[in-house]
């Protein structure tokens, strides 16, 4: 339900209808119209934010009856960015609503609280919010190359930057020079902040570096990299698409390689 700030009728919004890490388009586009119109029951749905001066509204696909047509979130990064944070907004939404149903103080059954959109326990009342999981993700420069590796989880041939979760007690810089050891045998030195990109596969949130060889021999983590190399401007391979934090951070360091 709406919250009671948002209980007036709304005209016209656009809506952002998920199941899982799949979203609802029209013309690959973000749905937008009266409830009325879009065959979507009055009443129901969150405002989770504004596009082009208009509420967003997020809602589960599973609360309408209609049979919707739902394209996986990753093939939305070629929408403008503030759609596909709205979007991943909705996504990670929705994964609270499923994975947040107990409480887990005292098993208690969690609903929606709609003033905070947090599942709150109907028994002790305490509140949980959205769970976001920080990862560091790092691209690596040696003179006018840069380090990329295939993932094992890729299986499209693509090349990406090093990354990975954080974990308790580190600082994102000292995350950074862990995974890059972890995964390449390589030291790195003058770790900077680059950007950060809300990832919602299913709950991430991306944190973008840039680093400098210091020292060390390629040695490919087996179990989590199928190819490893330093490349150059024009030897590319296939890399990340567009929209991605990984593709933003390959395209950076190319441009500090070439200058």
């Amino acid at each position: 339900m709406l919250s009671k700030n948002d209980r007036k009728p709304i005209e016209t919004a656009y809506w952002c209808l998920v199941s899982g890490s799949e979203v609802w388009l029209i013309n690959n586009k973000l749905p937008c119209g009266t409830a009325i119109e879009l065959s979507i029951p009055q009443g129901l749905g969150h405002k989770i934010g504004e596009y082009k001066n208009l509420p967003v509204i997020w809602l589960n696909a599973d609360e309408v009856e209609q049979n919707l047509h739902l394209t996986p979130l990753r093939e939305c990064l070629s929408l403008p960015e503030s759609v596909f944070l709205l979007l991943s907004k909705a996504v990670q939404y929705g994964h609270m609503t499923q994975t947040l149903r107990f409480c887990s103080l005292c098993g208690g059954r969690s609903h929606l609280n709609n003033s905070q959109l947090t599942m709150q326990c109907g028994d002790c009342r305490t509140l949980h919010y959205p769970r976001i999981f920080p990862c560091i993700i790092v691209a690596v420069r040696k003179g006018n190359q840069i380090l990329l590796a295939q993932h094992s989880r890729h299986r499209n041939g693509m090349y990406t930057v090093i990354a990975g979760f954080a974990e308790v007690g580190e600082t994102l810089e000292q995350c950074v020079a862990r995974e890059v050891k972890e995964e390449t045998g390589l030291d790195v030195t003058n770790i900077r902040y680059f950007s950060s990109q809300p990832w919602a596969f299913p709950s991430s949130l991306m944190v973008g570096f840039l680093a400098d060889y210091q020292q060390g021999e390629l040695k490919p983590d087996d179990s989590e990299i199928d190819s490893l190399g330093w490349f150059s401007a024009d030897t590319l391979p296939a890399i990340a698409p567009h929209g991605t934090i990984a593709r933003a951070l390959i395209e950076e360091t190319i441009k500090e390689c070439v200058k």
